[in-house]
């Protein structure tokens, strides 16, 4: 375990979140987090089971005395989002995530925490290894993929589970009990790339840097208005082509995950001589711009500006192209669509311009799309779709995922808000959360399961600032020992 847990407690869960830290599980490369679960069910004689998806359930008897109870399914996924700065050296094929402890907050130097989902898998496995817990018959589920699309749950063999109460570990704020999220679904969008040699050998290569953003889950941090890369670097090159500026685009790329609010995009631009003072003139009046719109969600957006010292380049965008291409990434909506009408201050619909890069033969462009309302998120994925069509792209829609409807008459949710109440004095926040959990695919197969979602606090999911409370990770486990042990009485 790493030192810096050291005395943390409760000991059994850190114990595990260390040693998880030290495994790279990036979603699609969940083999040898798989395996280390795997190897702790063997450690204490209990069978498991995968399914072709590579899906994990451990199955656990009953604490003495409670064999009668009804089974009950704890789930989180295996795989993290691998973000990192963009000068990290951090190789997530290969290097443990290096942890810190920054007074009640444990982060990583540099790179994503993996707190999302790793403290619902290690308190998963703390249940399953300390025989303080006092437990019914118990199916622990460990999917895999979910950050890409939630794709291990859609893969869910049906008899995997018998149980029908589900305790979900994959939700982020202390003190507050989830019983609903939002569908989604992706829209890729293609251009095929149209270029031509530069009209005059005379001119200079240029890298346009927008970043020093936040960035972060493009679900659950989308109402914090925060800055998007591509957008704003988008809207710097709209406008000075619009202005009849001098400059023809070489490569656009920014943004890495569909569910990450993007904090980073490039530009290399190709600028006539006579061009290039005015458009780093221009550069640094926008700049400017940036930091007072954005004063308080991104105080340190920048725009820079720097000579890469090239020749001239072999392809430019041509100027159709150009001009469709800023189109379309000018035009496509993004964040809050709209707030629900039902949940207060829950937004109910958004979009995420979430990736931009230009490849060989073709532009591409990554959004994603989510709603807690089915029609609505068919609305906003027809108008990204619109939007492509009117420039001339290809729409290729991923699979969509189901909402989880909250159900307030749950009879999980009573006896969680009893349990709370008695440990802690005070009343639960029942909540919905603008992301997508495996719940909503879960109850979705699983006619008739019972579900709830809670957890210790934890932001920035998603991107490098990504960090856990140290005391709400000991609220959050004597919730759920105490559930679970209500629930085999």
């Amino acid at each position: 375990m790493d030192d810096i847990l050291d005395g943390l407690s409760p000991a059994p869960l850190w114990a595990h979140f260390g040693e998880i830290s030290a495994i790279p599980r990036c979603s699609g490369n969940e083999e040898r987090i798989r395996a280390y679960v795997l190897e702790t069910a063997k450690g204490c004689g209990l069978e498991s089971r995968m399914d072709t998806a590579g899906n994990l359930v451990v199955y656990a008897g009953a604490s003495p005395g409670h064999e009668k109870a009804p089974s009950v399914v704890l789930q989180g996924h295996l795989d993290m989002v691998c973000e990192k700065e963009k000068d990290s050296p951090h190789d997530f094929a290969r290097d443990p995530i290096r942890l810190k402890k920054q007074g009640d907050w444990i982060t990583a130097d540099g790179t994503t925490l993996g707190a999302d989902n790793g403290i619902g898998v290690a308190a998963a496995l703390a249940v399953l290894t300390d025989t303080k817990v006092v437990h019914g018959p118990l199916e622990c589920l460990f999917t895999v993929d979910e950050e890409t699309g939630l794709a291990g749950a859609s893969g869910l063999a049906p008899d995997m589970l018998s149980g029908q109460v589900l305790i979900n570990l994959d939700t982020e704020e202390d003190g507050a009990l989830y019983i609903g999220c939002a569908g989604g679904c992706d829209t890729q969008l293609i251009l095929d790339l149209e270029t031509e040699t530069p009209s005059t050998p005379d001119g200079r290569t240029v890298r346009l840097h927008l970043g020093g953003l936040q960035g972060g889950h493009s679900g659950i941090d989308i109402h914090r208005q925060r800055g998007n890369a591509i957008r704003l670097l988008v809207r710097f090159l709209w406008t000075q082509q619009a202005a009849g500026a001098a400059f023809r685009l070489v490569a656009i790329n920014g943004g890495t995950k569909h569910n990450a609010i993007p904090r980073d995009c490039e530009a290399l631009v190709w600028v006539p001589e006579e061009g290039l003072e005015p458009l780093t003139a221009e550069a640094a009046r926008y700049a400017a711009v940036l930091s007072d719109e954005h004063a308080v969600s991104d105080p340190n957006v920048r725009l820079d500006v720097v000579d890469t010292g090239t020749t001239v380049p072999e392809a430019v965008f041509s100027t159709a192209f150009q001009e469709r291409a800023l189109n379309i990434l000018y035009g496509l909506p993004n964040g809050v669509i709209s707030m629900s009408q039902v949940v207060p201050d829950l937004v109910e619909t958004s979009t995420n311009l979430a990736v931009v890069k230009t490849g060989a033969d073709r532009l591409r462009i990554l959004t994603s799309q989510r709603s807690s309302v089915p029609s609505a998120l068919e609305d906003v994925c027809g108008t990204v779709c619109a939007v492509a069509r009117q420039a001339g792209a290809r729409v290729r829609r991923g699979e969509p995922y189901p909402a989880w409807k909250p159900n307030p008459d749950s009879a999980l949710l009573k006896t969680a808000e009893t349990v709370y109440r008695s440990l802690f004095g005070g009343e639960p926040r029942v909540k919905a959360v603008h992301a997508g959990l495996e719940c909503g695919i879960i109850g979705a197969r699983f006619s008739g399961m019972d579900m709830i979602s809670f957890g210790p606090t934890i932001q920035g999911a998603h991107c490098p600032s990504e960090r856990v409370q140290v005391s709400t990770v000991g609220r959050f486990w004597r919730l759920l020992t105490a559930l679970i042990e209500a629930l085999a009485s």
